[in-house]
C-alpha cells in the first residue's frame, strides 16, 4: 500500500486530440518523391471535394490555394511519370475512417 491516499483526479491531465488528428493537411501528394508526401495520412484514407463532386483521381491537392492535380490521361513525361494538369476550384479534404461527421477542412 501506498502512504497518499488517492483524490479522485486522473494522475495526468487527459489532453484532447490534436486538430491534426482530425483534419488533412492543408496540402498533401500521393508522389513518394514529394516533399508533401506522408504515407501514414494516405493510409487513413483521404477524401476530397472539388467543385462540389468527390473526385478520387487526385494525385495532389492544397486547399489553401484552392487546387488539385489530375493525371492527364495515360500521357507520361520523358521521365516515366505521368503529365498532371492542374485545375482551380475550392477542395475540400476529409479522413473517411472518421465516418459520416468527419470534421471537413477547406478553406474559409
Amino acid at each position: 500500500m501506498t502512504d497518499t491516499e488517492p483524490t479522485g483526479e486522473p494522475a495526468e491531465p487527459l489532453a484532447a486530440a490534436p486538430a491534426g488528428d482530425r483534419v488533412p493537411p492543408d496540402r498533401l501528394a500521393i508522389n513518394p518523391a514529394s516533399a508533401h508526401f506522408d504515407a501514414d495520412r494516405l493510409r487513413r484514407g483521404v477524401a476530397i471535394r472539388f467543385k462540389g463532386r468527390r473526385r478520387t483521381d487526385i494525385e495532389e491537392y492544397c486547399i489553401s490555394e484552392g487546387w488539385v492535380r489530375v493525371q492527364a490521361g495515360r500521357s507520361l513525361d520523358r521521365r516515366g511519370r505521368p503529365l498532371t494538369l492542374r485545375l482551380n476550384g475550392p477542395v475540400e479534404a476529409w479522413y473517411e475512417d472518421l465516418g459520416d461527421d468527419a470534421p471537413v477542412a477547406r478553406r474559409d
